[in-house]
């Protein structure tokens, strides 16, 4: 049974799994392509600023319900500030052990003839703008579940994820992880909801 199994391993899942990535990666290099051919000046300002001001949007968003919570004596608003704000902070930490896991070269590592609108360091997979921005958004969706809440917190962390296609910086499975990772940490966190 042993030595089937790793007959099985050896032919048929490996050949399988690298090809699958093989697939992957020409996806996302083409899309990431395509994405760069269209770039404009004005596009490029929006996408840094964008990117630019992930940190400081997940920072405000606990911050500004805590200041509203104690100002208004309402004690709701603050555990909804320790939600999000824990699931930003755990989403960070896991996002950073799967980088140092899986070790990903950026974009344009991987393909040198594909230029970046910067080159960041460290690695790519999964990107950690977009699970930080999905992590932040579908925290504050589900503590305060009304479309004029939902709308705007899903659009601005697709526009990260999209920024970061944008900018070169991540390929798209890259973003679809984190995206992933950022909402599922919310969701799995959602036992500290008042």
């Amino acid at each position: 049974m042993k030595g089937i199994l790793q007959l099985l391993i050896s032919f048929v899942l490996f050949p399988a799994a690298v090809n699958a990535q093989a697939r992957i990666d020409s996806f996302d290099i083409r899309t990431l392509q395509h994405i760069a051919d269209t770039r404009s000046p004005g596009q490029t300002k929006f996408f840094l600023f964008i990117s630019n001001t992930n940190d400081y949007v997940n920072v405000a968003i606990p911050a500004g319900l805590l200041i509203g919570g104690i100002a208004d004596h309402n004690p709701d608003m603050r555990q909804n500030a320790l939600y999000i704000a824990s699931s930003c902070a755990v989403t960070t930490l896991l996002n950073t052990a799967m980088k140092l896991i899986f070790k990903r070269p950026r974009p344009f590592k991987l393909h040198v003839n594909f230029t970046p609108v910067y080159t960041p360091g460290g690695y790519s997979f999964p990107s950690g703008h977009t699970s930080s921005a999905f992590s932040s958004a579908t925290a504050l969706a589900r503590a305060y579940p009304k479309w004029y809440i939902i709308a705007p917190a899903l659009l601005w962390s697709g526009t990260v994820g999209y920024s970061r296609l944008y900018l070169g910086v991540h390929n798209p499975s890259d973003v679809a992880a984190g995206a992933v990772l950022g909402a599922g940490t919310a969701f799995g966190l959602g036992f500290i909801r008042p």
